[in-house]
């Protein structure tokens, strides 16, 4: 089993940065492909990033390109999520997943979760 823990949620102002991290303890060599998703109140879930060790793939949605980073620390078993310019739409729970394959942005994909983090932005 994997266990997957977020952190770095919490307020902020919009234009703002914040950084989440993703710590992942236990079977971590099913941690090849370590991402993020995120879920607004009322929306579905929507991929945000992924890094594969896999495949040496990382990428960020096409929307979020050139505001959010995703990283990891294979030492630490721990990715991160940078996030800049934040705007209120990016308001959401933010949950990291990880999976043994190689990078997908599919969240059906992904077998292990943690149990996420609250972002908000204030206006």
């Amino acid at each position: 089993q994997v266990q997957l823990v977020e952190s770095g949620g919490g307020l902020v102002q919009a234009g703002g940065s914040l950084r989440l991290s993703c710590a992942a303890s236990g079977r971590t060599s099913s941690t090849a492909t370590m991402a993020w998703f995120r879920q607004a109140a009322g929306k579905e879930r929507e991929f945000v990033a992924a890094i594969s060790t896999s495949d040496s793939r990382t990428g960020v949605a096409d929307s979020l390109k050139g505001r959010f980073t995703i990283s990891r620390d294979n030492a630490k078993n721990t990715a991160y999520l940078q996030m800049n310019s934040l705007k209120p739409e990016d308001t959401a729970v933010y949950s990291c997943a990880a999976r043994s394959g190689v990078w997908s942005t599919v969240r059906s994909h992904y077998p292990y979760w943690g149990q996420g983090t609250q972002v908000t932005v204030s206006s």
